[in-house]
């Protein structure tokens, strides 16, 4: 699969498109593919890792990565559609559109990406 990679904190040009393994869902995931994700400020944020604040800059690198995320693929909100569900998946099926956001765990600037069936995205 494609996917935008952080390789290092900066401005935009530290993104990078790159092939990745599609990942394989879980028996309690759903495997989603992304048809629309988007930059908000708190991407930027991550991304540039600008803060003017040095104490806020530490805990954001001791939280996110120091040299460089720790999470290589960015981006917290998606709309998509599940391809595929693990074996213990009861609330949703392959074909179901679903929207939300990661939070913390990224992983939206790419073409799919799994998520436990209880994590935050609503049909």
């Amino acid at each position: 699969m494609k996917a935008i990679i952080c390789t290092k904190y900066g401005p935009p040009d530290v993104l990078e498109l790159a092939d990745m393994p599609k990942p394989r869902p879980k028996d309690n995931e759903v495997l989603i593919k992304i048809m629309a994700s988007a930059v908000n400020s708190g991407d930027v944020r991550v991304r540039a890792l600008k803060e003017d604040r040095f104490l806020l800059r530490l805990v954001m690198r001791l939280v996110l990565g120091f040299t460089k995320p720790r999470k290589s693929v960015l981006g917290i909100v998606f709309s998509g559609i599940i391809e595929e569900t693990g074996n213990k998946v009861a609330h949703y099926k392959s074909g179901d559109a679903v929207f939300g956001i990661t939070g913390f765990k990224f992983g939206t600037y790419a073409e799919y990406i799994t998520l436990k069936e209880d994590e935050i995205f609503i049909p």
